[in-house]
């Protein structure tokens, strides 16, 4: 997907004041004093691959200070004393990418590379891999007895997951959603053994005999127990899948039945889904856009869908929850109180249940994917960084 570049917008500033005391590594944004631009770029100058960076602040301030306060609810995300550490990084493969899950037995924190990425020869060649870090090592790494966590590849037994690229727990087990690899690999659902010799077994591989075009990112809902998961075009448009054969759609798989059934469609791209805690509310993102080797189409939607989960589990009442602004929204998930936390292109965007934007955990970068690792931790992957958070939200209970 295509770097972030930087947009420089010019003269004004930042100022507001919230009741509460600001933490040290935070900062208050006053949208107003940017409602109005003394020049305000054409498209070409300002879009999805670009940085907003406003009059009266720099990106070296914006980072400083990373956790970006747009209303008072953020204070409940990031309490008194929040961190933002970078503990691992990578020259220029990137294998932060997706797939960040918590395996809460060992403290470890699983992801993947990216695959179809150039940097990372990745996708029709070779898969890429799985990883994972140790939580023990990252927090070492945020008070300095340690320079960066080791990260170790995760070697899986037969069969291999070939270009994973979401993971979700699921009683135990780590389950990935493989884009596959050329004509003949197709598209699949894999559960992983998280300890060694990390055993796996497929799960799904097709759709009535049809391939999926490239399985994306995926969730286990915390009251029915099934799997939703969503189908893209992201093999194809980054040149390790055939054309695709079906809609771009997001699935539901039942385990006790292999029941497998379509719940929603008319995405440009359909991306990352999850759950709200109580089971009531599904959001998917589309990064419809995002082309691949078609590049940006810039009217296509970047945008976050809200969905009813009706009582037996299919999806309804669709709505339009958030547009991202800053490249797309990617990885979205929920925490513990049902606030809506979204992987975009200068870090994790932070929503109420509404859809009211309250604050961001700002890296500066692309933010692919991330996850809450318990009470008060997040890991989120950046592609050639992997920053460790530490707030006051927890995550929802896995599965």
């Amino acid at each position: 997907m295509p770097s972030t570049s930087v947009f420089l917008a010019a003269s004004a500033a930042v100022g507001c004041a919230f009741a509460q005391t600001v933490p040290e590594s935070a900062q208050i944004v006053d949208q107003k004093s940017f409602n109005v631009l003394p020049n305000v770029p054409p498209p070409s100058g300002a879009n999805a691959s670009t940085l907003f960076v406003w009059p009266g602040v720099t990106e070296e301030s914006l980072s400083a200070k990373p956790f970006h306060i747009y209303d008072e609810e953020f204070y409940d995300v990031i309490g008194e004393n929040p961190s933002l550490t970078t503990i691992a990084t990578s020259e220029s493969d990137p294998i932060f990418h997706e797939a960040v899950t918590w395996y809460p037995p060992t403290e470890e924190v699983f992801f993947v590379q990216n695959a179809g990425a150039p940097a990372a020869g990745t996708g029709l060649n070779k898969s890429s891999i799985i990883q994972k870090i140790s939580l023990s090592d990252a927090e070492k790494v945020r008070n300095g007895t340690l320079e960066a966590a080791p990260v170790t590849v995760v070697n899986t037994s037969n069969p291999q997951v070939i270009n994973p690229n979401g993971g979700t727990n699921w009683k135990g087990n780590i389950i990935f959603a493989g884009e596959g690899q050329g004509d003949n690999v197709p598209s699949a659902l894999y559960v992983m053994n998280p300890l060694p010799p990390y055993n796996t077994t497929t799960l799904v591989n097709n759709y009535f005999g049809r391939q999926f075009s490239s399985l994306n990112d995926l969730v286990v809902s915390p009251t029915n127990g099934d799997l939703y998961f969503t189908d893209t075009l992201y093999g194809y448009l980054q040149d390790f899948r055939p054309y695709p054969g079906m809609r771009e759609q997001v699935y539901r798989y039942n385990f006790d039945t292999g029941a497998l059934t379509v719940v929603a469609d008319d995405f440009g791209h359909p991306n990352g889904v999850t759950i709200s805690p109580d089971g009531k509310k599904a959001y998917v993102a589309d990064t419809g856009v995002v082309g691949g080797f078609y590049g940006l189409n810039l009217t296509a939607p970047a945008s976050i869908y809200s969905y009813d989960v009706c009582e037996d589990g299919t999806f309804n009442n669709r709505r339009t929850f958030a547009y991202v602004p800053a490249f797309i929204p990617d990885g979205v998930h929920t925490d513990s109180k049902g606030r809506v936390y979204a992987g975009a292109g200068d870090g994790v965007w932070v929503y109420n249940p509404s859809g009211k934007l309250i604050g961001k955990i700002y890296t500066g970068m692309t933010a692919a994917n991330f996850q809450f690792a318990g009470e008060g931790r997040m890991v989120i992957t950046g592609q050639t960084k992997l920053f460790y958070a530490t707030v006051a939200a927890s995550g929802a209970p896995i599965q």
